[in-house]
């Protein structure tokens, strides 16, 4: 199979390479090369990556610390079914899939890809593959930053940080939906994309003043820094302060402040695919490429408002 693979930390995409890779197959599944109990082999029809990757000590070693280059990039993926292993349930040969990857096994940017079952999600088929690796990762972490670890409820305000962005549009999206009222930040560019995807408000980081939004219930924060500190202060008593960034460099003075790592979760994929299919969330898609382009994809040259997805299969 062709696959995009990485060999060294220190070159990061100038280490990046196609090559051609042994296919994954039943026989490998059934107990060979390492394969686990409950895998699935899925032929990749669309597949999208995190833009920071090469910087995640998951990319270069195994859960044990060992060394697993040459590496395929990649967690997000929407395929097709080939081959179960021992211990499968709830998925079959020939269905459409979508989901995520384990952090610390090789990825989705390749025309196949070994996943636990767990993991992945029935894709309707109705619902484009493209569609599908786009939203898997933006979907699962809005939902689980705002309803698993916020409790989002009706009548409060969300601060959503890159709201035109892949992540920050669908939070803007579930929040609005959960009943609250949403302000997002962004560059100047991202003011229409954002407001498209439905914030109340828009504050523009690099002109308007954001302590003038006034007290937040939730930050939802994907840039942390700087930001992430001012808007500690924004939260009102009670509030809090959700990232994706790392563990929080600032939190709120009567608050809580939670840092997440997204997990696949199936019946949050489930969920999401029915809101995608029913027309009540949008995917936020900023580029697509082929996979022989997917190392330019991973370094673009100028910004990408949105998530790039890269097509893989027909």
């Amino acid at each position: 199979m062709k696959a995009i693979v990485v060999t060294d930390k220190a070159a990061g995409t100038a280490g990046m390479k196609l090559v051609e890779r042994p296919d994954p197959d039943a026989v490998r599944l059934a107990g060979l090369e390492g394969a686990n109990y409950g895998d699935v082999v899925v032929a990749v029809h669309a597949s999208s990556f995190t833009g920071n990757e090469l910087e995640w000590p998951s990319t270069w070693v195994d859960r044990l610390g060992r060394d697993r280059t040459p590496s395929i990039p990649g967690h997000e993926v929407a395929g097709v079914v080939t081959a179960l292993s021992y211990g499968t349930s709830g998925l079959t040969v020939g269905q459409r899939v979508f989901g995520l990857t384990d952090w610390t096994r090789d990825g989705t940017l390749a025309e196949y890809t070994v996943v636990e079952a767990r993991n992945l999600a029935p894709l309707p088929g109705d619902v484009d593959f493209t569609v599908g690796a786009g939203v898997a990762m933006a979907g699962l972490t809005a939902w689980q930053g705002l309803f698993d670890h916020s409790r989002l409820q009706a009548g409060q305000s969300v601060l959503v940080h890159g709201a035109a962005g892949a992540v920050g549009s669908m939070a803007t999206q579930l929040a609005r939906q959960a009943g609250a009222y949403v302000i997002g930040t962004g560059r100047a560019a991202g003011r229409q994309t954002a407001l498209d995807f439905g914030v109340h408000e828009f504050v523009d980081l690099d002109n308007d003043v954001l302590e003038d939004v006034g007290g937040v219930d939730l930050v939802f924060d994907v840039i942390g820094g700087d930001i992430q500190r001012r808007s500690a202060g924004l939260i009102r008593a009670g509030g809090t302060l959700v990232t994706v960034t790392g563990p929080p460099e600032a939190r709120p003075a009567d608050g809580l402040a939670v840092d997440f790592v997204v997990v696949s979760d199936r019946a949050q994929l489930n969920e999401v695919a029915r809101r995608v299919r029913d027309g009540r969330v949008r995917t936020n898609i900023g580029t697509t490429a082929a996979l022989d382009g997917a190392v330019a994809a991973f370094n673009p040259t100028e910004r990408v408002n949105g998530k790039t997805v890269i097509r893989v299969g027909p």
